[in-house]
């Protein structure tokens, strides 16, 4: 590399010769030291394995198969590289160098940068897990949820809000129930000039939250082990629900066997705790005990969370959903609640559901309340163009 090369030339030498790893310079004319070599020693402890293009010899990550290795590994990614990066780095290497065991040993719990895919990976792991490592791996997920749940709660709980009274509005309120400003807006053309004021021709209100208004929403969540970050997210949302006191909020899980987790909606710690990650799918079964908990079909939203890989039998799967939208249930389903991308699902249970008028679609935590909000003023439900 020559005296020539400006500032930002050797930037971009650097970056590539981060990105392509290897010996020395290896071929960019940029060798690394210091940090920029200690940055390099970590990425190439997770992404060396494979044949080196060049001189045709394998390069060897370098975590081993020890807890100490991989703590102080995780303690150098954290110090080299932004969080965003970080769990990146963390989920990589739970694939591809078969790290979960050791995500049971309580010291590297405690060096992990924790989120939502490691939560997904700790349950997947609870059964397997030994007791002196259960509690860091709750304190893990708690700090998790806690974060999730500063994010999405007020904005839920104010959507929600704002859909529950229209909802519940009226057209002969009593006077301390008249929505003004509505009610002003609706008679503008009753504005009487001479005298300055609108005389009113038909008044809106907010009904009261009673037993004849309150709503009903039922999760019923998949917990395949490919759901894993939808069953965190809706265990979140199931919580805010649950402290809405004019939303009746059950939460329900399934794999071959369904679990009604409802009592546990105060934390949904607790929630995540009491699901079981992996197995197969029974989603005619799922449904059959969700329409059973139905006492108010009107009042009533239903939303299936599931990539709808059906192990059950489909043709009494898709007679439910039809009987109960026919008897008046808001049927949503949710192919994923993830910030993930598009997933992969079972298109052609997909089709079928969206031919009974119940679309099927991925949905982000940022867009849940506005779909839950949708579902229980029973207007469109504002799918994304993805979808």
């Amino acid at each position: 590399m020559t005296a020539e090369v400006t500032d930002p030339a050797r930037e971009r030498l650097r970056r590539w010769r981060l990105v392509l790893g290897g010996d020395a310079a290896d071929g960019t004319g940029c060798e690394l030291s210091g940090r920029d070599a200690a940055m390099d020693g970590a990425l190439t402890a997770l992404y060396g394995k494979g044949e080196k293009p060049q001189a045709g010899r394998e390069r060897s990550a370098g975590l081993g198969a020890s807890a100490p290795s991989v703590a102080r590994w995780l303690g150098d990614i954290r110090t080299y590289f932004p969080s965003s990066v970080v769990q990146v780095m963390q989920r990589d290497a739970i694939d591809r160098l078969g790290l979960a065991t050791l995500l049971l040993e309580p010291e590297m719990l405690e060096a992990v940068e924790a989120d939502v895919h490691l939560v997904g990976t700790l349950l997947s792991l609870n059964k397997a897990m030994p007791e002196t490592t259960k509690e860091t791996a709750r304190a893990v997920v708690r700090k998790v949820v806690e974060d999730l749940e500063k994010r999405l709660a007020t904005r839920t709980r104010a959507t929600l809000t704002g859909a529950l009274d229209r909802s519940a509005r009226i057209n002969r309120p009593r006077h301390h129930d008249i929505d003004w400003n509505r009610t002003i807006a609706a008679n503008l053309k009753h504005y009487l000039p001479e005298y300055r004021t609108i005389v009113p021709e038909r008044l809106i209100g907010y009904g009261r939250a009673s037993q004849s208004t309150k709503k009903e929403v039922i999760l019923c969540i998949d917990q395949s082990g490919s759901m894993a970050a939808s069953v965190v997210y809706a265990s979140v949302f199931g919580a805010v629900l649950a402290s809405m006191r004019t939303i009746s909020t059950r939460l329900v899980v399934f794999d071959t066997a369904v679990v009604d987790l409802t009592d546990q909606l105060d934390d949904p710690v607790d929630v995540l705790f009491g699901t079981q990650l992996g197995g197969g799918t029974d989603i005619n079964r799922a449904l059959a005990y969700c329409q059973s908990q139905i006492t108010r079909p009107a009042e009533t939203v239903v939303v299936l969370i599931s990539d709808l890989y059906e192990g059950g039998i489909r043709d009494e799967m898709l007679k439910r959903v039809a009987a109960m939208k026919a008897s008046g249930v808001q049927f949503v389903t949710l192919l994923a609640l993830s910030d993930e991308g598009a997933p992969a699902y079972d298109r052609e249970h997909a089709a079928a559901l969206a031919a009974l008028g119940a679309p099927a679609f991925a949905c982000t935590p940022d867009l849940f309340p506005e779909v839950m909000a949708a579902a229980i003023e029973k207007r469109p439900l504002p799918i994304p163009d993805a979808a």
